[in-house]
């Protein structure tokens, strides 16, 4: 754990009503001990103290499949704000655990409705702003302070790496793709931006499934964040696929990671085989694999499940844009 974060993350709210004119993305600290998106929650809470729109004595609720409702929970609660989270059946007991831990309100919808399970959270939302007035919803597919939150992100990779021929990303809310992707064309015009979906995701007009596995990535509503202008290519893994991927990522790579991630890096190996041998390709990996140890990671979800452990070969078959992708 890094020492001090919350002093740090409250020295840093006290700025905000300095004197040193620090705007709230320039005071986002760079602490994010469960995830990538606790840079979304801390920007988020942050930017919104600093408008009004969320009050010193605010509720915050939002729905999310895990990872920002830890980040939300991780900085709402410390800033002294109740967390309320929506979520569905296919959460994890130990993101559950974490969020319970955290002091979040968990709300937990039973039944899918129209819009697949993010549709069903949405509408259970919806009720609790009513039953809140002025709560605050950080908006996580709307809100233009999700790819923001990515900037410092993207600022961090120039310093490192200096230079950059190609971004791939999973697609999910899209802030971390587009506004790391927006950020670096700024200085990098000439950028190759890859995005990774989950077959029988809406985000690429495809018909959305709503028994899809993946988790992490992927869309059954639209969501406003996800620039297409800035992406060049975009490739779908199936269920198999993903999680064949991801545990290739932790053979090969000795990282321990979700879907999403493995999905990445899968699309990322075959990148490396069209590029000239010099390029440098940065690959985002947004979410750990603790919270996948029962499904993932455990064999008898596989046999559950019909999934079949093998080698999957990057070589994706290319499609014209529009195409249904069922495989």
């Amino acid at each position: 754990m890094r020492r001090g974060w919350r002093e740090r993350l409250l020295g840093n709210l006290a700025r905000l009503d300095g004197a040193d004119g620090n705007s709230s993305e320039e005071l986002c600290a760079l602490i994010h001990p469960f995830g990538m998106k606790d840079r979304v929650a801390l920007n988020s809470i942050l930017a919104a103290k600093e408008n009004g729109e969320l009050k010193d004595d605010g509720i915050i609720i939002e729905s999310s499949s895990g990872t920002l409702a830890i980040g939300l929970a991780l900085v709402g609660r410390t800033l002294r704000h109740e967390v309320h989270i929506v979520l569905d059946p296919r959460v994890d007991a130990l993101t559950l655990a974490k969020l319970r831990t955290l002091g979040a309100i968990v709300h937990m919808v039973e039944q899918m409705t129209e819009g697949g399970w993010q549709g069903t959270r949405r509408q259970k939302v919806l009720q609790l702003m009513e039953e809140h007035p002025g709560a605050f919803w950080p908006r996580q597919f709307t809100s233009i302070q999700n790819p923001l939150s990515y900037t410092q992100l993207a600022k961090e990779l120039l310093e490192d790496v200096n230079h950059i021929d190609a971004l791939v990303g999973p697609v999910g809310s899209g802030g971390s793709l587009c506004g790391s992707a927006r950020f670096l064309r700024k200085f990098l015009p000439d950028l190759l931006v890859v995005g990774v979906d989950a077959v029988g995701s809406i985000t690429f007009d495809q018909p959305d499934l709503k028994n899809r596995l993946q988790s992490g990535l992927g869309n059954s509503i639209i969501s406003e964040n996800v620039d297409k202008t800035l992406i060049d290519q975009v490739h779908w893994l199936n269920d198999e696929e993903a999680f064949n991927a991801t545990l290739q990522l932790a053979a090969s790579e000795q990282i321990f990671a979700g879907n999403s991630s493995g999905s990445a890096y899968l699309v990322a190996c075959w990148l490396s085989t069209q590029m000239p041998l010099e390029s440098t390709i940065a690959v985002i990996f947004p979410d750990r694999g603790d919270r996948y140890f029962r499904t993932i990671y455990n064999p008898d979800y596989w046999r559950d499940h019909n999934l079949t452990r093998r080698c999957i070969s990057p070589d994706p078959k290319e499609v014209p844009y529009g195409t249904i992708v069922k495989e």
